[in-house]
Formats: C-alpha cells, structure tokens, sequence
C-alpha cells in the first residue's frame, strides 16, 4: 500500500542539486529505492536513493545533474533496482541502467530479479574442488583459476590487461560468461566484444557498459547488475559461469566521487572508509552452491604508478584469494598467487602437475640470478649456461600471454623444455615421475 501511494506523490520541491545527487524532503523512503525524475522539459530520468538523513533524502540521479531544474518532479517508486533476468539475455549488451543497448528486441517484459542481495550464507558453499582451464600456461601450470574463487589482475596502465581477460573469457572452460565492463573507452568496449563475437562465445554472454561518458552512477550498479545475473544463472540453471570486471579501481574511484558529493569524510588518499566492506560485498559473490552450479569473479585492479599499497589493491589483497601480476607484458610468476590451486592440483589435473609446477620455476629463479651473473660479468658455469638456455625458452613458451595450450599439453612441453637444457639427475625430482614422463 505504501508503495502504491509513494507512485501517486510527486516531490516537487528538490532542495539543493550537488554534481549527479540531488536532496529533497521525504517520507516513507528506504536507502536503495528507486525514483523517477522529471525535469521542467519533460525528460525523465531513473534516480536510487543513496543517503537518509531523518527526512532528508540523497538521490543519485543516473542522467547526471546537467540540465536538471530545482522545479524538477520525484516520484519514489517504491521498489529497489532490478534487472532483467531470462535465457532472453544470453547475447545481450545492458547499459549500466539496465537496458539494452544493443537495439535488440525489448525485454521489459521478461522476469526481473532484485540488484544487491546479500551474499549466499557458507552453509550452502561447498569447497571448491574443480579447476577452470583458461589455456594461459602461466595460469593452468603456476596459479590454477578454480571455481568459485575470486581473484583479480593486478596491472598498470599500459598493461594489455584487457587482451589477457578477454582471452580468457574466450578460453575458458565456463557454462556462462558475464563481462561487467566500468568506464571503459570505447575502443575497449568495441574490442570486447568483438572478441566475444569472433571467438564463438558471445551466445552464451551477457554484457553489462558502463563506459567512460556514461553517469557516474551507472559504474557502481554494473558489478550488481552483472553478479545478480551470474547468481542466478548458477543457482537456477546450475551452471558454472565465469564473471569479468574490468576495472575495479574506475569502480573505487567512483564511489570516492559520489562520497565527495555526499560531503562524507574521506580516509585514506581520498578513499571512502567503507571501501573494503564495498569491495567485499562483490567479491563475496563467488560460491560454488551446494547442489548447483558456481559463480567464479575474475576483475581486473588497476594500481596507479604501480604501487601495490594503493588503497583499492591493497584493500582487494585481503578479500580475495591471491592475485595475477600482470607486468612488463607477462604474468610475473613471483608476483602472482593463486591460494585455492592446491585443491586441484594432482587431484583434478595430471599426477606430475605439482613436481613439475615447482621444478620449473624453481630453475627460472636460478635461471634469473644467472642473468644477473652474466650482466655483472661474472665468469658462468656451464650449468649457468644450461639455466640461461632454460631461462629462454620459459619466457618463450609458457610466458607470454597469447600463448594457447591445454594443461596435458603444457605439461608434456615442460617435460620437453627440461629434457633439452638438463639431465634427468639434475632435475631433483621424484624418480618414478622422471622415469614415466622424461623424454627418451
């Protein structure tokens, strides 16, 4: 019934417009509801409330503030943000208001499922067991993607961050791709979905926009909208579905902006001090449901100037369950950390996964301190040498990001890899393996 009057009243006294938020007087009002807003020309706009002082409400008007009147007219719908949910959505591009943008048929009239629910209680988690091959060596082979974990890549600008997640987006061994996309340029929206297009992929994808001339207020609903639908279709339709976010820092830097225009007080470099509850809130999505299917949340986190201590990464290292350096155009096997690989590795992959795993890169930081022994001119040994060799053909053939294998395949070319630079006693390794997998 209150819903039912809150549509009938229009507010028609907007007290102060602040950038994108406006504060008017109302009752009857909960933080999250949604409103329509009508300026003096008749353009309409969706707005979400996002701050309750007694009767003073805070709305976050999604068109922006430009142009709109203080003779503007609210109308309190009542109801919190939802978005569209049906098989109708698989191939579908949403704006971050939720609607199509595609030019696609019309869904308004399909089921709706509420943005924001609370995070799936453990009880009804199962321990993830199951890894997700992605076909990127220095992932399957170091630093195993396993479902339901939630993990980001740690990069700078300039970086090819965008290639190494779309790559696996196409690659990966997912049910359900679901690409949140957070004030992104639109080369990098027209190139994601390009590759979602030519990769044969993009009929079992949903792609949530907001790009960098969007509103403000639209990047902070992508993550939602995006991990609402991934929870259901994991929960309704038991499948295994793979969520990209790119760029959670864009998404923290938005939040401080609205925080500004909410006068709150900042913490750290300007931050909100409620960033790493906002930040949890999403990565804490991840589940693998007992009984159905999982949601696994692969984001990308940009670090400014490259420094790890910046409030978003360092907030994001605590929540999630290692991280992928992105560096110098590779995965940097000593910046990266996966903390759920052990529950796959041996058991779901081959026997030989875990002593390979360790003796590779066991040689490449041998292989590293040669090079520096050669760039300091200091006289090398010839098993120097043989580490040097390795070194090379590591970076070759497992480094670099657009290198395309399965994990059975990767691991018979590590074997190869050992086989031409080293002898089988040199390896230190169990003797059964060596004996089974070494290169006659």
């Amino acid at each position: 019934m209150v819903a039912q009057l809150q549509q009938l009243v229009r507010h028609t006294r907007i007290r102060e417009i602040v950038g994108d938020v406006i504060r008017l007087r109302a009752t009857d009002v909960a933080l999250g509801d949604m409103a329509e807003v009508e300026n003096t020309d008749g353009e309409m706009s969706l707005a979400r409330v996002i701050g309750l002082d007694r009767d003073l409400v805070s709305l976050q008007v999604f068109a922006g503030g430009k142009g709109l009147s203080t003779d503007a007219t609210v109308r309190f719908l009542g109801r919190q943000l939802d978005v569209v949910y049906s098989p109708n959505i698989l191939g579908r591009i949403f704006r971050g208001s939720g609607e199509p943008m595609d030019g696609g048929p019309d869904l308004s009239a399909d089921p709706h499922v509420t943005v924001g629910g609370p995070t799936v209680n453990p009880v009804m988690r199962v321990m993830p067991t199951k890894m997700i091959e992605t076909r990127v060596p220095m992932i399957d082979l170091f630093n195993c993607l396993v479902e339901s974990q939630k993990i980001p890549i740690f990069s700078v600008a300039g970086e090819p961050h965008n290639e190494l997640l779309a790559r696996i987006g196409f690659q990966a061994d997912a049910d359900v791709l679901v690409f949140g996309g957070l004030g992104l340029i639109f080369d990098d929206y027209h190139f994601f979905r390009t590759a979602f297009e030519q990769h044969g992929v993009f009929g079992r994808t949903v792609m949530f926009v907001n790009q960098a001339s969007d509103p403000l207020v639209e990047r902070l609903l992508v993550p939602d909208m995006a991990l609402a639908v991934a929870e259901k279709f994991a929960v309704e339709e038991n499948k295994r579905v793979l969520v990209l976010l790119t760029d959670m820092t864009a998404y923290a830097d938005a939040m401080k902006e609205i925080g500004v225009a909410q006068e709150r007080i900042p913490a750290v470099r300007g931050y909100m001090g409620d960033l790493y509850t906002q930040l949890a809130q999403r990565y804490e999505k991840a589940c693998d449901f007992k009984g159905a299917g999982s949601v696994t949340i692969l984001t990308v986190t940009t670090m400014p100037g490259d420094d790890v201590t910046h409030p978003v990464p360092d907030n994001t290292g605590y929540i999630t369950e290692g991280q992928f350096y992105l560096h110098g155009g590779i995965i940097d096997p000593f910046g990266s950390l996966s903390r759920l690989k052990q529950h796959v590795i041996g058991k779901s992959t081959r026997e030989d996964h875990s002593q390979i795993m360790n003796t590779m890169i066991r040689f490449y930081s041998e292989a590293a301190e040669a090079r520096r022994k050669q760039a300091m001119a200091f006289e090398l040994s010839p098993f120097d040498e043989k580490l040097l060799k390795y070194g090379g053909l590591f970076r070759e053939r497992f480094m670099d990001i657009t290198v395309s294998m399965g994990v059975t395949e990767a691991l018979d070319l590590c074997w190869k890899t050992l086989a031409e630079c080293f002898e089988p006693q040199e390896l230190l390794m169990k003797q059964n393996l060596v004996d089974k997998y070494f290169p006659k």
